[in-house]
């Protein structure tokens, strides 16, 4: 189940979702929230997005890759 991304976690694999004019997207890599913004989890990388809402990363059906 989404919540809202002002609940989200920190230090924490999760799925994130931003909305932009093409409509709602979900990111196919994990990400975490840290105190200076997003960054992709695997690589420690920043993420530029002002995402909406997130859910747990569900490893069963990814892999930090998308595939």
């Amino acid at each position: 189940m989404w919540q809202p991304v002002s609940t989200a976690p920190y230090n924490q694999d999760i799925e994130l979702a931003v909305i932009d004019r093409d409509g709602t997207h979900t990111l196919v890599f994990p990400c975490r929230r840290t105190l200076v913004g997003w960054v992709k989890s695997g690589t420690r990388e920043r993420v530029d997005v002002s995402p909406t809402h997130w859910r747990p990363w569900d490893d069963g059906e990814k892999t930090a890759d998308g595939r």
